[in-house]
């Protein structure tokens, strides 16, 4: 169920960006660079919107509905713990004597310097 809701998340959230993309600005009229714009409404002259707003509308409530669901399933999965529960002391670690590593030991000084 998780998996579905996620899906679909990533869909409404890619048609949003979309819808809002290829919107045209309320501004975008001709008029609007010669000062005609500035007397329009709020929500503009055309009314409630046409069926590109309509459908921006619809997708931003779908997101974020399915924001608030996915939130509260996601919250429900993760397991608090105290970190101040398991008190022991760490496990002791093995100490690597020279003797053990890779690089075998010269008994001669080695020098940077070519002779």
């Amino acid at each position: 169920m998780y998996e579905i809701l996620l899906v679909v998340y990533l869909i409404v959230a890619l048609a949003l960006v979309g819808m809002v993309l290829i919107q045209q600005g309320k501004g975008a009229d001709m008029g609007s660079s010669f000062g005609a714009g500035a007397s329009a409404t709020v929500f503009g002259s055309s009314g409630a919107g046409n069926f590109m707003t309509k459908t921006t509308t619809i997708l931003a409530t779908i997101f974020f509905v399915l924001s608030i669901v996915l939130g509260n399933l996601t919250a429900g999965q993760i397991k608090k713990t105290d970190e101040w529960e398991n008190l022991e002391a760490a496990p002791a670690v093995e100490s690597v004597t020279p003797a053990q590593t890779d690089v075998p030991a010269t008994e001669e000084k080695a020098s940077d310097v070519p002779n």
